[in-house]
């Protein structure tokens, strides 16, 4: 099985396998066309492909006539930002986010800085399978790629968004590990801004991942060391290009991914009572903790175009995934990274609270989490084939918008297609370890 994922959450596969420059270069020109052949925005992340992908991307756009502004390595939610600021007409990011080093991807995104919603990503599908590009003529092809740095503009975005000066005079120490991703151009100037003693690990772009790029427990080990030794008052963990992060307390705990967008959920509902917004695959615990603000919950398909979307039309406070991604609408209703720091950091010194005491007030559920490979050519029958099984299995709710999500007053399972790699997500959480293994094990058992 050769992975390549094609769909809302743009193009992504593994680099000399299925992720080819034809390829690239193709879906650069559909969406140059898509975009009118406007001035279109493109970055990357360090992974060692990136060079040749944005070779591709590049000659598919100049190809189409579009202006092409190159900001180099940066990361995701700082091209977005971008995009406005210098009146472009999209951009392509290129990365594969949490994936490992083997895999590169297309990030689209429109006119606003969010992501292509799925109308939108539809159309941009259609015309890369009609193969009818834009093309521009010999002497209307842009002869330069225009270098430009939006990192700086970021910060300035971020610094007007919090209480910089309180975080300042509370002299935080601060480590971070930027998995030598994008983040390294961004996280360590950002804490220097906010006047924290940072303690950066993996912050060379020219080298490799240091560990997989999915911040979780599983690759903290480095992170919990340094902010033990350095008696840092928290740590964070990026992915490679910006959207997601983990966290470490001041005490050496590595938080589950689940619990960023709890604490970023309680962190703002005690600012401002509203919604928040998330998908159907994330934790329970941010119903009970809306509940407590007298706040409101709106549930999405997995997938960033979804929340932003509903973030939008709900006016929500908050949006984010249990996969440590938090979008705050007052930077950009997106996945950012940097603004979930600022968050953070201006409430630890706002009240003086400890990173562990805050997570020690949060609810907690048991998540597991289980990943079954399937060929793309069988993923729809496969899920088919559990949703006829699922009418037997005595839940109070089932939702069939994405996958099938069964719901109970004790827990609930969600079985899924994953929108980046060929496989079946089977995710399942409930208030005691047991009931979730028993959740999990029914539908590994119709998988099987």
């Amino acid at each position: 099985m050769k992975p390549l994922k094609i769909g809302i959450a743009g193009v992504r596969g593994i680099v000399g396998e299925t992720l080819t420059p034809e390829l690239v270069i193709a879906f650069a020109q559909a969406f140059a066309t898509y975009q009118d052949s406007g001035r279109i925005l493109i970055c990357r992340d360090t992974r060692g492909s990136g060079p040749m992908v944005r070779a591709a991307v590049s000659a598919g756009l100049l190809a189409s006539g579009c202006e092409v502004i190159d900001l180099g390595i940066c990361p995701t939610p700082t091209m977005q930002l971008a995009v406005e600021h210098f009146h472009a007409a999209g951009g392509i990011s290129i990365t594969a986010g949490h994936n490992p080093a083997q895999w590169n991807a297309l990030k689209f995104v429109r006119g606003d800085g969010l992501y292509l919603n799925t109308r939108q990503a539809e159309e941009l599908l259609d015309i890369y399978h009609q193969a009818e590009f834009a093309k521009a003529r010999w002497n209307n092809i842009q002869t330069r790629i225009e270098s430009r740095d939006a990192v700086a503009h970021h910060i300035e975005v971020l610094k007007a968004a919090f209480d910089v000066e309180t975080v300042r005079a509370r002299k935080l120490t601060v480590a971070v590990d930027c998995c030598n991703g994008a983040c390294a151009v961004l996280s360590p100037a950002w804490l220097e801004e906010l006047g924290c003693r940072v303690l950066a690990i993996n912050d060379e772009i020219g080298s490799p991942f240091p560990h997989n790029p999915e911040p979780k427990r599983e690759t903290m080990a480095q992170l919990r060391a340094v902010v033990k030794a350095g008696q840092a008052d928290i740590g964070f963990a990026h992915d490679a290009d910006g959207e997601r992060l983990a966290i470490v307390t001041e005490t050496g705990e590595a938080l589950s991914e689940e619990m960023t967008l709890a604490i970023a959920a309680e962190i703002k509902l005690r600012q401002k009572a509203g919604t928040v917004v998330t998908h159907l695959s994330t934790s329970r615990s941010i119903e009970a903790i809306a509940a407590r603000h007298n706040s409101t919950v709106v549930r999405t398909p997995v997938g960033q175009a979804y929340i932003s979307e509903a973030m939008l039309e709900h006016n929500a406070v908050l949006g984010g995934e249990g996969n440590g991604a938090v979008a705050i609408p007052e930077i950009h209703a997106t996945n950012d990274s940097a603004a979930t720091i600022g968050l953070i950091l201006e409430h630890l010194a706002k009240t003086g609270q400890k990173i562990s005491e805050l997570a020690a007030t949060l609810p907690r559920f048991t998540m597991l989490k289980h990943y079954v490979p399937v060929a793309p050519n069988l993923l729809f029958s496969v899920l088919n084939e559990i949703r006829a099984e699922a009418e037997t299995a005595g839940a109070d709710d089932v939702d069939l918008s994405d996958g099938i999500k069964l719901s109970w007053p004790d827990g609930w399972l969600h079985i899924r297609a994953s929108n980046t790699e060929s496989m079946i997500r089977l995710i399942a959480e409930a208030e005691s370890e047991g009931r979730a293994n028993d959740l999990l094990d029914w539908a590994i058992d119709r998988l099987n």
